[in-house]
């Protein structure tokens, strides 16, 4: 006997293009997919199709004038379900009502007053916020914040059922990142100029300032060991940032990367620390990712992927602002047998959040509440 598939309807603007959301929704929704207990539809403006396990549906968006772009979607979304018999309805995106909502920032309201630092809300905040608070109300069945952080201040901005909400992290893929051969590692460092002696750093992000690497660089500089490097993958003000490395002295313990659109696992694999200090990250992936790949971490406790950091033993969580503290953390790692240790805790770590063990919990979700 035959047993009936449950149709999952997935909603989220862009699927599979450019994005740490749209890469998670990606990378969850393709491995339930290919369970043979369930029916994947998923909702989208834009997609990228990797598979024949997903059914798309088109969403329009109403882009002119932008206030419409978050309520336009949310209504087509909802209708076009609505029309349709559907088991499951699982959200990534801000929609008027849903079984299931992972939550991959923080609200609205809290980002524009908090971290945007805005004094007034432009029509498309107050239309964003108006979706939110609709699907708040619309009472799902259980909300998945990705990180702690995310569900605090959701719980700090509306009234929410603590039973409803479980944090599922982001997963890594823990066969792409994996700890680096020693040949590839050091054909990549001499690639960049380090020598084998160096301690390298690795910072990651498109945006440096909200990233921390003001601070990581004052901590550097504090740090003062001429074993420790400072390599920066990605984009932002090159011009003030090279200033800075004179101002503090630090033109020869710093390389400028750029962006680097491919094999960002054999850069984890021939750095040593990885580091991260933001002002505010919701998760931040390239965490997760880098401790795949065996470096321990050190970040800042507004970055959610602390969620993961045990301090002391596969990182350390420290005020970015505390730059002596990071300091000390960073001269702690020049011990090569530490680093050791605590890559391989970090990389155990990193295990046990999977994509398939993400996509496991997700389908155990699935199963409670149908």
């Amino acid at each position: 006997m035959s047993v009936k598939r449950r149709k999952i309807a997935v909603i989220v603007p862009k699927y599979g293009l450019v994005g740490g959301g749209e890469r998670f929704v990606l990378e969850l929704t393709e491995r339930i997919a290919k369970n043979p207990l369930y029916e994947v539809h998923v909702f989208a403006n834009q997609w990228r199709a990797v598979s024949d396990n997903v059914v798309f549906h088109k969403v329009p968006m109403i882009r002119f004038p932008k206030f419409l772009t978050t309520p336009s979607f949310a209504f087509f979304a909802n209708r076009q379900i609505s029309q349709m018999n559907f088991d499951i309805v699982h959200s990534h995106e801000r929609v008027f009502k849903a079984d299931i909502v992972t939550l991959h920032s923080v609200p609205h309201r809290f980002w524009i007053r908090n971290i945007r630092k805005k004094k007034f809300m432009s029509l498309f905040d107050l239309a964003t916020v108006w979706v939110e608070q609709r699907m708040i109300k619309s009472n799902p069945s259980r909300f998945l914040p990705v990180s702690g952080i995310a569900k605090e201040k959701f719980l700090e901005e509306y009234p929410m059922d603590m039973a409803k909400i479980s944090v599922i992290h982001p997963g890594v893929d823990t066969d792409m990142f994996t700890p680096s051969d020693p040949q590839i590692r050091q054909a990549v460092r001499q690639q960049f100029g380090f020598d084998e002696s160096d301690v390298v750093i690795i910072f990651v992000g498109m945006n440096f300032e909200v990233k921390g690497l003001d601070n990581l660089m004052a901590a550097m500089s504090q740090a003062s060991s001429a074993k420790l490097k400072l390599w920066v993958i990605g984009k932002g003000n090159y011009k003030k940032y090279n200033s800075l490395a004179k101002k503090l002295g630090l033109e020869k313990n710093l390389i400028f990367a750029g962006v680097q659109t491919q094999g960002i696992e054999k850069l984890y694999g021939a750095a040593d620390i990885f580091c991260m200090l933001s002002e505010f990250d919701t998760f931040g992936m390239a965490v997760s990712e880098a401790m795949a790949c065996g470096l321990p971490v050190v970040v800042s406790p507004n970055v959610g992927a602390k969620d993961m950091v045990q301090s002391g033993v596969n990182g350390f969580v420290v005020n970015g602002g505390d730059t002596e503290s990071v300091a000390s953390k960073l001269l702690l790692l020049t011990d090569a047998r530490l680093r050791q240790t605590m890559g391989i805790a970090a990389r155990q770590t990193a295990l046990r959040h999977s994509w398939d063990a993400i996509a496991k919990q997700i389908s155990e979700i699935y199963e409670d509440i149908t």
